[in-house]
């Protein structure tokens, strides 16, 4: 019965968040352009983002999983951003992932299947 998750993450301002997941990490922005609201996507992964200016980056806990097939050039891309990630790690539970923090410390793990 389930068939997608789209995940809601809070942003100060929409064009700090725009030009991160656009710009940096090569989202496009998907669907109508609402006041105080924002989707983007990439392959078939959809962000939305709603407005909370009063947002305190350093008590933010949102945080998505985002499951990828090609996590060495995923890093790439995102290291030749000169985005902050560390370097993909090999977990016990068979798969390697790096993180990231976007601009309001919403943080953002990728990982991918070591069986694959």
């Amino acid at each position: 019965m389930l068939t997608a998750i789209h995940p809601k993450l809070p942003m100060r301002n929409k064009a700090t968040t725009m030009d991160f997941y656009i710009y940096s990490l090569g989202f496009e922005q998907f669907g109508d352009d609402y006041d105080g609201y924002l989707m983007v996507q990439k392959d078939d992964i959809q962000i939305h983002f709603f407005e909370f200016k009063d947002l305190d980056p350093a008590t933010n806990y949102g945080q998505v999983y985002i499951r990828t097939n090609d996590i060495e050039e995923l890093y790439k891309h995102v290291s030749n951003s000169k985005i902050i990630a560390l370097k993909p790690e090999r977990k016990p539970w068979r798969q390697i992932e790096f993180s990231i923090l976007d601009p309001d410390k919403n943080l953002l793990t990728f990982g991918q299947n070591t069986d694959q």
